[in-house]
């Protein structure tokens, strides 16, 4: 398996959310981690950029823990941003937003990030 540089957009300090564990277990497997929260927490030891417009290194995955309505106020940011591909977690689905990553070359996947890492799919 290939170690990735992986963006969670709407990480958690919170060890009960989803984005907490998928934090955990991407680290676990060998990835390098960057929270994004608008608080700017610290989140296990990493600062958590506020923004997808504030990271400044390439990233291979974002992963998507935020609803439509956020999402779609962060476009701007997550199209600058030009990961290779985007998961879009239950419940985080844009219709919009994926079609315009799409458009912009990017892998576009309705999927669980814990299960994909847990089924060897990630």
């Amino acid at each position: 398996m290939k170690s990735e540089t992986v963006a969670i957009l709407g990480a958690s300090d919170n060890p009960e959310r989803y984005s907490h564990k998928a934090f955990i277990l991407l680290r676990e497997n060998g990835h390098k981690v960057i929270p994004v929260n608008p608080s700017g927490k610290i989140i296990e030891g990493i600062p958590a950029a506020q923004s997808p417009g504030d990271i400044t290194e390439p990233v291979d995955t974002l992963t998507m823990y935020v609803s439509p309505g956020i999402s779609s106020k962060l476009t701007d940011a997550i199209l600058a941003l030009k990961p290779r591909r985007i998961i879009f977690n239950p419940g985080t689905e844009n219709p919009e937003l994926q079609q315009k990553c799409a458009a912009q070359g990017m892998e576009v996947i309705e999927a669980c990030t814990l299960v994909m890492l847990r089924t060897g799919q990630f």
